[in-house]
């Protein structure tokens, strides 16, 4: 299998719910490192993955959509704890969305998954990996 990752940040505020998450039930920051990995079993006819220069744009399209926002606001997100794994889920599932809509060029049809690292620091992160 074939892959390439890129990475960019996002910074967001956000409280949970329920008495295993600590003192993070109270309204907080998190910035994460966000690294979007993209899968093949072969090579495209140009012999690369995907156009790496469209996978860091449609990383960065659907980072914005988050970026220097408070979750507990957004409606999509009411009454939901977005822990890092939930985010990983709604990052990756954005961006195969975005490769069914064919923002990644036509040969990105030919991905088999996509994979997505959200690291809250260097000591701990949450991946999410989805067919395609």
């Amino acid at each position: 299998m074939f892959s390439i990752t890129v990475r960019d940040h996002l910074m967001v505020a956000h409280s949970f719910a329920g008495e295993v998450f600590g003192p993070a039930q109270r309204l907080h920051g998190a910035t994460f490192v966000v690294d979007a990995t993209f899968r093949r079993p072969t090579l495209d006819e140009d012999n690369i993955v995907v156009d790496i220069g469209l996978a860091t744009k449609e990383l960065g399209d659907v980072l914005s959509a988050l970026n220097y926002r408070n979750l507990d606001d957004v409606p999509d997100f009411a009454g939901i704890n977005t822990s890092t794994e939930f985010l990983a889920k709604v990052i990756a599932d954005r961006l195969a969305e975005r490769v069914g809509a064919g923002a990644l060029g036509a040969n990105a049809r030919g991905l088999g998954g996509i994979a997505v690292t959200l690291r809250e620091s260097h000591v701990a992160w949450a991946s999410y990996e989805r067919s395609l």
